[in-house]
């Protein structure tokens, strides 16, 4: 139904060297018109919603001097620390800093926003129904799907939880991680 398109240019940020599009086949743009119309339509009060946000992905060029501003600067509370990224959280609020060229084209900035798992299924075909584009494959804890909106702003829809990130890094730790 969908065909997947692979963009072989490195993403710096994160070392993955593909880009995935969910793109439709021509063949199919009855059936594409007839799921956009299904996933247009207004959903039933507490179904396939987003429970809120999940996460702030930034790009910054140095993660040490990163880190000191949101932690000494800002108060933000250091969880991990890695070769190419920080964990941080204030209040309810996740944020990663992530070893990059800061470049809203290219870097790994996003938005993430919570899912509940028994969701995230219906949630993903609703998007894919709707020709999104993917611009990134999950590699880490917990589903996650990473789509551009409308005006190529980077997204991700996941399921789990700082907790959840730091609970799996305790058995697959990324290069170079420090507990703060």
């Amino acid at each position: 139904m969908y065909q997947l398109k692979v963009n072989t240019e490195p993403m710096p940020a994160t070392g993955v060297t593909a880009k995935a599009m969910v793109a439709p086949t021509a063949d199919l743009a009855e059936a594409l018109i007839a799921e956009a119309l299904i996933a247009e339509a207004p959903m039933a009060e507490g179904t396939d919603m987003l429970c809120g946000l999940n996460h702030i992905t930034l790009a910054v060029r140095d993660v040490d001097a990163s880190l000191a501003f949101y932690s000494g600067v800002l108060g933000f509370t250091g969880h991990v620390k890695w070769d190419r990224g920080a964990y941080l959280s204030v209040g309810e609020l996740w944020l990663c800093l992530s070893l990059d060229e800061p470049d809203a084209r290219t870097d790994y900035s996003h938005i993430a926003f919570d899912a509940r798992e028994e969701d995230f299924p219906r949630i993903t075909a609703r998007l894919q129904a709707a020709g999104i584009t993917c611009w990134k494959t999950n590699q880490s804890e917990g589903d996650s799907l990473y789509v551009l909106d409308p005006d190529g702003h980077k997204l991700e829809i996941h399921c789990g939880n700082l907790r959840t990130r730091l609970e799996a890094l305790q058995t697959e730790p990324y290069s170079g991680l420090t507990w703060l």
